[in-house]
Formats: structure tokens, C-alpha cells, sequence
């Protein structure tokens, strides 16, 4: 309904333009276009027998932003055709669904229904930033892999798991979650995210990587969305000039390190704040492994 809504040419629809493109009734319709009214999403003005409704002119952003994340526009190359991207949607839709029905007949001990959801909210989350929308399948599955396995964490009989947060996922709390990968020698896990992703790792990032976790690890990493379940699954949450994004879970520990942006920095200062995240993360395990 959102979506026809957005993108009717009259700016507005009438709730019996919307009944008509769902198999309910006309008061089911009624009631849920009253529920995002209420919520200050749509706007609504009688006409004889009819509502009307159109988005919220100060709510059409936000609006934008929650349908690209259902059906994000595919970039192609063969062209801005709309018969071919609406293809080539229905294909990603199709590919999206066969992962989440693999996973789930793979992963039996959790519910068909959340491994599907799991699935699909991380495709929806990574397509956002994805500047290579050929590789999003494969991404999804490592995604919703760790998310699933974040959301089935048993803490009594698992080692300790840190997730470091910053904007972008791209530079620092990449380079973080690596050092802890490696050194601390599968007895701390870590796991990284950003609050708001970017498209791709920070070229200067992506060569250090290389040196701590190796060429294949570098090659494939990529900037991930943070989620709650994450959170949740965490001993420690590291914060790292991200601000106030993470939710506060009873718990968990949480850090804030002031390091700065290995973006804005030169080959000298990248090398300086590898350094200062290194000493950080070393203390930080020195405390887990104790504990």
C-alpha cells in the first residue's frame, strides 16, 4: 500500500484503489491505512463515501527508505529499460528465496520461518550500500550465516564475542575485529558492523587486512549492517566514533575507543592507528581470556 501510494502519479489513493491489489477486504484495508495514519506516515481527507490517503509530505523520506529496503532498484547495465529491471528483480527476488529455502532445510534445529525472515532482512540490509549487486547472494549468505549463528549463541559454552561498531564498517572496526581474530587464537570471537555501511572496504583498510587475516579473508570482506541480534550476542560491544547507535542490552559490556578514521588519514597515519587499535585490542583480551 506504501508503495502504490508513493508512486501513484495523483499523489494520493482512495481505499478502493488499494483493495483492489490484495486479496482482503475493503475494511481490512481501511483499518491498516488508520494504523500508519495514526502512526503520522499517511495523511487522510474524506470525499463522499471515500478516504482518501497520500504520504506525509515531512514522512517521505523515511517512507523512500523503508520501501528501497523491499525492493531496492537493481542497477543494470544493459540499460535504465523498466521491463528489464522489473526482471531483473524478480530474478534477485527468486535467488533471495532459494537461499533462505537451502538455509533453511540446511539449519533444521531453527525455525523454517525465522531462518526465511533472517535471510531476507539481510539481503535487504546489505542492497542498501552494495555497490556490486552481482555479489549480493553470496553476501547474504555469509551474513544471514553469522546472524542465525548470533541469534543460536549459547554464552555458557561459547568463547567470548566482541562486536566493534562504527559508521561505516570499512575501515576501523574492520581492522579491529581482524587483530582480535588473530590474535586472540580462536579464544575470542569478533565480529564487526556499521550504523551506517558503506559500499566497500577502505582501499588502504583492505591491505591491511591482507597482512593480518590474508588474501582471501581481505578480498571478501565487506561493510555489514548492525543488527540487534548481534548486540545481544556480544559480550562486548565496542564503539568506535559511531555515537549513540547501539542498543543497551542487560549483559553486555560496552566500550567506546576514540580512535581515528584510517579514511582521513595518510599511509603514516594508518599505520599509526593500526598501532593504537593493536595495544587496545591486546589489553581487551588480555581481560576476556582472564575472565
Amino acid at each position: 500500500m506504501l508503495s502504490a501510494l508513493a508512486t501513484d502519479p495523483r499523489g494520493e489513493c482512495c481505499v478502493c484503489d488499494l483493495a483492489e491489489l490484495a486479496q482482503v477486504s475493503q475494511p481490512t484495508v481501511s483499518h491498516h491505512l488508520k494504523v500508519l495514519r495514526d502512526t503520522g506516515m499517511l495523511l487522510s481527507e474524506r470525499r463522499g463515501t471515500w478516504v482518501y490517503y497520500r504520504i506525509a509530505p515531512a514522512r517521505r523520506a523515511a517512507t523512500t527508505a523503508l520501501l528501497e529496503a523491499f525492493a531496492p532498484a537493481v542497477v543494470l547495465e544493459t540499460g535504465d529499460d523498466g521491463a528489464e529491471q522489473a526482471d531483473a528483480l524478480r530474478t534477485m527476488d527468486a535467488r533471495v528465496t532459494r537461499l533462505a529455502e537451502e538455509l533453511a532445510e540446511e539449519l533444521t534445529d531453527l525455525h523454517r520461518d525465522l531462518v526465511v525472515a533472517i535471510v531476507r532482512e539481510s539481503y535487504a540490509g546489505l542492497v542498501r550500500s552494495a555497490r556490486l549487486t552481482q555479489h549480493l547472494i553470496p553476501l547474504t549468505e555469509r551474513f544471514a550465516r553469522q546472524r542465525l549463528a548470533d541469534l543460536s549463541r549459547d554464552r555458557e559454552t561459547s568463547v567470548p564475542q566482541v562486536l566493534f561498531v562504527c559508521v561505516q564498517n570499512a575501515g576501523r572496526s574492520q581492522l579491529a575485529a581482524a587483530l582480535v581474530n588473530r590474535l586472540g587464537a580462536g579464544q575470542v570471537v569478533a565480529r564487526s558492523a556499521g550504523s551506517t555501511p558503506a559500499p566497500d572496504i577502505h582501499p588502504q583498510v583492505r591491505s591491511l587486512l591482507s597482512e593480518i587475516a590474508g588474501r582471501q579473508a581481505a578480498d571478501t570482506a565487506f561493510a555489514k549492517p548492525l543488527t540487534d541480534d548481534a548486540v545481544r550476542a556480544a559480550d562486548v560491544v565496542v564503539t568506535m566514533g559511531c555515537g549513540d547507535v547501539c542498543p543497551i542490552i542487560p549483559g553486555v559490556r560496552y566500550e567506546d575507543w576514540s580512535v581515528g578514521d584510517p579514511a582521513l588519514a595518510s599511509a603514516e597515519g594508518v599505520d599509526a592507528i593500526r598501532g593504537d587499535i593493536e595495544t587496545r585490542v591486546r589489553t581487551l583480551l588480555e581481560t576476556l581470556v582472564a575472565h
